[in-house]
């Protein structure tokens, strides 16, 4: 099972079509909706009152992250062991493809969608989210039979240890807000700032007015003019390692094929007291 055959993002148009080929017994389609927000005004209730039509909830603080510790940020990886048991109470199998939607700006699904295509799954977020959809929605719980995904190790080739980001050897990007980069406003984190030599592209610059994403030649652009080659080897943070995956797959959308995830991101760096702070709005 490989991760090449969807593209990081994906259309209601797509999903449709994806969902017509399953029904023809084609490669099953699991629905999951990782509704979410840090302040808790989004998510199970929301689920519950109207979602596409078999889709299951994920809880993205207690199914997509470990507790919060301080030498791992407040989002940690959860144990594979730990993952794969998430996955199969929402059903996925092995050989399906997993579309995931939310109802903000598509953070919290790619946060999902970037934990599965680095293990290797067949995953997709849905642009534009529950919104996008023109179909008929349901309510109430949904309860699908058991998966059967089997753990598999977090891999070296898609997680940067802060160590990693410190050495200078990659391109590293903030994917904050301005304003937290610059150190102006710290809500969450121990210490306000940047990584020294951190490149700030919000992750907000990569989608429309709208609210969906660029088109990929768009992105490809922004990024380009960021100074992002092709070929470099790319680090991507945020706060706690959600928004990050954002421009994860937004980069991966474009074509860059070297991108990697802080997990801990800014919680765990700015939690370290070794570790150097830079303030201001240039790297």
């Amino acid at each position: 099972m490989t991760s090449g055959a969807l593209p990081p993002v994906l259309d209601a148009a797509f999903l449709r079509e994806l969902l017509a080929a399953a029904d023809g017994a084609g490669r099953p389609v699991h629905l999951l909706d990782v509704r979410w927000a840090l302040d808790g005004s989004t998510g199970r209730d929301a689920y519950l009152a109207a979602h596409l039509p078999g889709a299951v909830y994920v809880d993205l603080d207690t199914e997509l992250a470990a507790p919060a510790r301080a030498g791992a940020g407040r989002h940690p990886l959860p144990a594979p062991e730990d993952f794969a048991a998430s996955l199969r109470r929402v059903g996925v199998t092995e050989g399906s493809h997993v579309i995931v939607y939310d109802d903000t700006n598509s953070s919290p699904a790619g946060r999902l969608v970037w934990m599965l295509r680095a293990l290797g799954h067949d995953a997709a977020v849905l642009d534009g989210g529950v919104a996008s959809w023109d179909g008929e929605l349901d309510s109430g719980d949904v309860q699908p039979a058991p998966g059967d995904v089997q753990p598999r190790p977090w891999p070296d080739s898609q997680i940067a240890t802060a160590d990693e980001v410190a050495s200078g050897e990659a391109l590293v990007i903030d994917a904050r807000a301005p304003e937290r980069y610059r150190g102006d406003t710290e809500p969450i984190d121990p210490r306000a700032g940047h990584i020294p030599g951190a490149v700030n592209l919000p992750f907000s610059g990569n989608l429309a007015a709208d609210g969906r994403f660029l088109p990929a030649a768009e992105l490809r652009r922004r990024f380009e003019d960021a100074g992002i080659r092709p070929e470099q080897d790319v680090i991507v943070y945020c706060g706690s390692g959600v928004t990050a995956t954002h421009d994860v797959l937004a980069l991966q959308q474009a074509g860059y094929s070297s991108v990697r995830l802080f997990p801990g991101s800014w919680s765990q760096w700015s939690s370290d007291p070794s570790r150097p702070v830079a303030t201001g709005p240039t790297p």
